[in-house]
């Protein structure tokens, strides 16, 4: 058999889960808090570790081969710097009036 056929157990996809539902109950409660200028970051880090939880255990990454993960992580980079290029671009021929 191939190592496919293997599944997560169902206790970690409901840990998963549940670390899911605190991190978004996390993040309402944050939003509600004034912390100036790191609003943004803390949201970020917060969706950033559900975003990780998400690609490792649902996507079965955890368990993937290496070159999987490197083709992900350079996708991912990859057009992350694409939208940040392109969005800097917008931003930079708006006509400001």
């Amino acid at each position: 058999m191939s190592d496919h056929s293997k599944s997560s157990p169902l206790p970690t996809y409901f840990g998963v889960w549940i670390a899911l539902l605190v991190g978004t109950f996390l993040t309402y409660e944050v939003a509600k808090i004034d912390l100036g200028v790191f609003n943004a970051a803390v949201a970020l880090i917060i969706a950033t570790t559900k975003a990780l939880l998400v690609a490792l255990f649902f996507m079965h990454l955890r368990g993937a081969h290496e070159k999987l993960l490197k083709l992900v992580v350079i996708s991912t980079v990859f057009f992350l710097f694409l939208l940040l290029a392109l969005s800097m671009a917008d931003y930079g021929t708006r006509l400001w009036s």
